[in-house]
C-alpha cells in the first residue's frame, strides 16, 4: 500500500515510542559536542529538531484522526509507556539547546515536559496496569516500563541544566524540581526491576519478546547518573546542599550497575539475533538502543567530571563515538525503510 493509503496506515499504527528517535539524535549530539566534533553536533541538533517537530505533528494528527487506536494504547500495558518518550525527547532536546544558549526555549520545554510528565505519570499506570482486566499484569511487563525512569531523570537534567543559567527566585525552584524528580526516578527503578525481574523468572521469555527495549533498563541508570552528575554541579541552594553528596555517591552506583548491564544485554542479542535466527530489519525500538548508548557516554562524561574519575571521563569519550556509529547505521536503516514503506511503489 503506498501514496496516501501507506501514510495514513503508518500514522494509525504509530509506534508510541517512536520519539526514542529524538531521545538518540540529542543524546549523540550532546556526545558529539563534549567530543568537541562541533559540526557534528549541530547537524544532529537539526536532526532532532526536525525529528521532534515532525513526530509531535504526526502524534497529534493520530491523537485526532485515530483516537481508538489512541486509547488502545493507553490499555496496552505492553505499549503506553512508550508514551512517556515524549517527555524525555522533549528535555533532551532542551538539555542540548542549553548549550547553545537557547535558555528560554529550554524553559518553556520543561514546562511542558513536566506537565505530561505528571499526568501521564498518573495516568499510564492506572489505564495500562491498575485499570487493566488482564492479570497478572506482570506477564506484560517488558523494557518499555524503564522510560517512565528516563523521563523522570530527564526532567531532573533539564531543571539541573537551567538552574545553573537562571537566577533569582526561579533557581530554588529548579533546585527542588532536579532533585524530587531525580529521587523520584531512583525509586521508579527499582519498582520497574522488580516488575520486570518477576516477569523474567515466573514466565518463559520467547526470542520474539526479548525486545530492543530492555536496553532501556541500561539507559535508565546512566540517565540516573547523568541527572545526578548535573545536580552535583548545580550552583549552590537548600536543597542541593542538602543532597550533594548521597547523590554524587548513587551516581557512581548507578553507572557500576549499568556498566555491569551492558555485557548480559550484548549476550541477549546475540541470542535472538544469531541462536534463533530473528531478523534484523529495521524498526522503531532500535532507537531505545541507540539512546542508552549515547546516554552511557555523555552520563560517564559527566561522571568523571564531577566525581573527578578519569577513567570513568575516558569509558565516556569511546562510548560517544560508538553512539554515534550505531546512530548512524540505524538512520540510514530508517530512511531506506521509509522509503520501502512509504514511496511511490510501496505495497
Amino acid at each position: 500500500m503506498g501514496g496516501a493509503g501507506g501514510t495514513r496506515e503508518a500514522v494509525r499504527t504509530l509506534n508510541p515510542g517512536y520519539f526514542a528517535l529524538v531521545m538518540a539524535s540529542g543524546m549523540v549530539s550532546m556526545a558529539m559536542y563534549h567530543q568537541q566534533a562541533y559540526r557534528l553536533s549541530v547537524l544532529l541538533l537539526w536532526v532532532t529538531v526536525l525529528s521532534y517537530l515532525v513526530l509531535v505533528t504526526v502524534s497529534a494528527v493520530r491523537i485526532i484522526a485515530f483516537p481508538h487506536a489512541f486509547r488502545a494504547d493507553l490499555s496496552d500495558s505492553g505499549r503506553a509507556f512508550g508514551l512517556f518518550t515524549f517527555v524525555s525527547a522533549t528535555n533532551v532536546l532542551g538539555a542540548r539547546l542549553v548549550i547553545d544558549g537557547h535558555t528560554r526555549v529550554a524553559a518553556g520545554l520543561l514546562i511542558v515536559s513536566s506537565l505530561a510528565w505528571l499526568v501521564l505519570g498518573y495516568l499510564i499506570p492506572w489505564t495500562a496496569v491498575l485499570g487493566t482486566s488482564e492479570r497478572p499484569v506482570v506477564r506484560r511487563a517488558n523494557g518499555t516500563w524503564f522510560i517512565w525512569v528516563v523521563a523522570s531523570q530527564s526532567v531532573a537534567v533539564l531543571a539541573a541544566v537551567l538552574e545553573v543559567d537562571i537566577d533569582g527566585p526561579w533557581r530554588q525552584s529548579l533546585a527542588l524540581l532536579a532533585v524530587v524528580s531525580w529521587s523520584i526516578g531512583v525509586f521508579l527503578y527499582g519498582a520497574a526491576g522488580v516488575f520486570v525481574a518477576l516477569r523474567l523468572l515466573l514466565y518463559p521469555l520467547l526470542p520474539e519478546e526479548l525486545i530492543p527495549q530492555y536496553w532501556v533498563g541500561m539507559g535508565a541508570s546512566a540517565i540516573t547518573v547523568l541527572a545526578g552528575a548535573r545536580i552535583v554541579e548545580m550552583a549552590e541552594a537548600p536543597m542541593v546542599t542538602a543532597t550533594r553528596g548521597l547523590i554524587a555517591g548513587t551516581s557512581v552506583l548507578f553507572w557500576a550497575f549499568g556498566t555491569w548491564l551492558i555485557p548480559p544485554l550484548i549476550a541477549a542479542g546475540v541470542w535472538r539475533h544469531v541462536v534463533h535466527r530473528i531478523s534484523l530489519r529495521y524498526e522503531a525500538p532500535w532507537w531505545s538502543v541507540i539512546f542508552p548508548l549515547g546516554m552511557y557516554g555523555v552520563g560517564s562524561h559527566y561522571l568523571g567530571q564531577a566525581d573527578h574519575l578519569p577513567i570513568v571521563y575516558y569509558i565516556g569519550s569511546v562510548q560517544s563515538w560508538i553512539a554515534l556509529a550505531a546512530w548512524t547505521i540505524t538512520f540510514v536503516l530508517m530512511l531506506h525503510h521509509l522509503v520501502v514503506t512509504l514511496g511511490p511503489g510501496a505495497r
